[in-house]
């Protein structure tokens, strides 16, 4: 399932290199392509920065061993999922480390064009969901089962939910199921966005600092449950095939192994850049602590890539081309 119907993974702004960082709130930029991309012979990369802090840290510690390792000059392009896929094509950007699933533009691109070939799998393993806190869980059970939504329904209102329970979402520039599933489940919920990742984190923080109730879609990996631990909340069992059409989802969000995905020109003539990215691959617990640096302890990305590279050189030894 595409990553752009299945979450606003909007991202903060003081979160992203040189823009804001979340999810789906991020600026196109396929405009302002890089001047070292599609430069055949160079030895240069371009890398596509998706705008949550996850796939941040991909691309910190890619692009801080392809530098200081591999001697590259790393360029980075902040785009919005669909329009990276574009800019991929055209030889814009060479490499997207972390996409959640683009089932269209696969089709199109490597099945139809050939312009675009899969790099392997990143290693984390993506899902999307509805969680409550943990401490509200634990006063009240039955709230983690969908079917006993309505009842929390006036627990879960803000001045923004227009008299219903509150389902807060990040980004209003994503297409998430969300409001099919209000929908479609018969729930007296109203989709609330925060915004971007930054604005929703912020809201958490302060829902659960007064210790209020509230219903947020949120995913995994993420930092965050470090900080506010919360459950998820059971909906319909997904199904192969459920998130088919988009205005009749009625069913949980998958499982998604994450992927990297290279312009086909770069994954032929890349040489070293090419074969290390195409190695790289790491765990959910190595990107939140990276993570974690970046958005919680406030590190620069290069920062925060350089302190988990010098702590953790067994595993990236590996992804060097030998």
């Amino acid at each position: 399932m595409a990553r752009t119907r299945i979450a606003a993974l909007a991202a903060a702004a003081a979160l992203t290199l040189g823009a804001g960082l979340t999810g789906c709130g991020a600026a196109d930029m396929t405009r302002q392509a890089s001047p070292f991309a599609d430069t055949r012979g160079a030895r240069t990369v371009t890398l596509s920065v998706q705008s949550w802090v996850g796939a941040q840290a991909d691309v910190a510690v890619a692009q801080y061993l392809l530098e200081h390792e591999l001697g590259y000059r790393v360029d980075t392009v902040q785009i919005d999922e669909v329009p990276a896929w574009d800019a991929l094509s055209q030889g814009r950007v060479d490499a997207i480390l972390e996409d959640w699933g683009h089932p269209d533009q696969e089709e199109r691109y490597i099945d139809g064009k050939g312009t675009i070939v899969r790099g392997g799998d990143l290693g984390v393993t993506g899902h999307i969901g509805w969680f409550v806190p943990t401490y509200f869980a634990e006063q009240h059970p039955d709230v983690t089962d969908w079917k006993n939504l309505n009842a929390y329904a006036a627990e879960l209102r803000t001045a923004e939910s227009g008299g219903k329970g509150q389902l807060l979402d990040g980004s209003p520039s994503y297409v998430t199921n969300d409001k099919a599933l209000v929908k479609n489940l018969g729930l007296d919920l109203q989709v609330v966005f925060a915004g971007s990742e930054a604005a929703q984190i912020t809201q958490i923080k302060q829902f659960a600092k007064e210790r209020k109730p509230f219903l947020t879609y949120w995913y995994e990996p993420q930092w965050l449950f470090e900080k506010v631990p919360m459950t998820e909340v059971k909906l319909p069992a997904y199904e192969k095939g459920c998130d088919a059409d988009p205005q009749k989802v009625a069913c949980a969000y998958p499982h998604t192994p994450l992927q990297k995905f290279f312009n086909a020109r770069f994954a032929q003539d890349g040489g070293d850049a090419a074969a290390f990215l195409k190695r790289f691959r790491w765990t959910k617990d190595m990107q939140n602590d990276v993570a974690l640096m970046i958005a919680e302890e406030k590190l620069a990305p290069q920062e925060a890539a350089a302190r988990w590279v010098k702590e953790n050189r067994a595993t990236w030894q590996a992804w060097l081309p030998s």
